[in-house]
């Protein structure tokens, strides 16, 4: 037992290095110009090693984009944490992941390398975890009368597209800071759309 648990242990030390060696390289060179000579070199492995535990370049990204992802989804979670209602909540936590746009390892890695080389967000492994939450936080809502009788799948999956697509937007542009507040407010009223009339948040 002993032994199994130190080779596993060896193994996520191994793959942890790779990753916050990639993400470093992504984040200050991009992916196409990332040399994954320099960036094993830089975490003490062989090329070999990061053949054995993610295949290629692209499932190194992968990784590191599911790491990132997933830090955001946590993050926007905590900045809504203190909201006065459940559904201050909802447009605080989306509003929250657009802001994120802004951070430039989220916008070269995530927002901007990310969909060029994995292809469609929505499909990433990350953000099912955060589908899931929407669809909760929506349920409970529409129990409380607050969000029309509505599919939740649908729901989620509309109010979560429209963060992800907002925050490709702001990164994608020449001036984020300018195309920011223009995203949140249209998100808003998007997401207002999911209430019930009259009735209090």
């Amino acid at each position: 037992m002993v032994g199994r648990r130190s080779r596993a242990e060896m193994i996520e030390d191994t793959r942890a290095k790779l990753i916050a060696a990639g993400r470093k390289a992504f984040a200050r060179q991009g992916y196409a110009a990332a040399s994954m000579d320099e960036l094993t070199a830089t975490a003490g492995l062989t090329r070999g090693a990061l053949y054995h535990h993610f295949g290629d370049k692209r499932g190194l990204l992968q990784a590191v984009v599911d790491q990132i992802d997933t830090e955001m989804a946590l993050a926007a979670r905590d900045a809504a944490a203190s909201a006065p209602t459940p559904w201050d909540r909802l447009l605080l936590e989306g509003e929250a992941y657009i802001e994120m746009a802004l951070r430039p390892e989220v916008q070269r890695i995530v927002l901007l390398d990310g969909p060029a080389v994995l292809g469609d967000p929505s499909r990433w492994p990350s953000q099912h975890g955060c589908l899931q939450a929407t669809v909760q936080a929506l349920e409970e809502l529409i129990a409380e009368g607050v969000v029309v009788p509505v599919d939740t799948e649908a729901a989620a999956r509309l109010l979560n597209g429209a963060a992800l697509n907002a925050a490709l937007w702001v990164a994608g542009e020449p001036d984020p800071q300018a195309v920011l507040p223009r995203a949140i407010e249209a998100f808003r009223i998007l997401a207002g759309g999911f209430r019930a009339r009259g009735r209090p948040v």
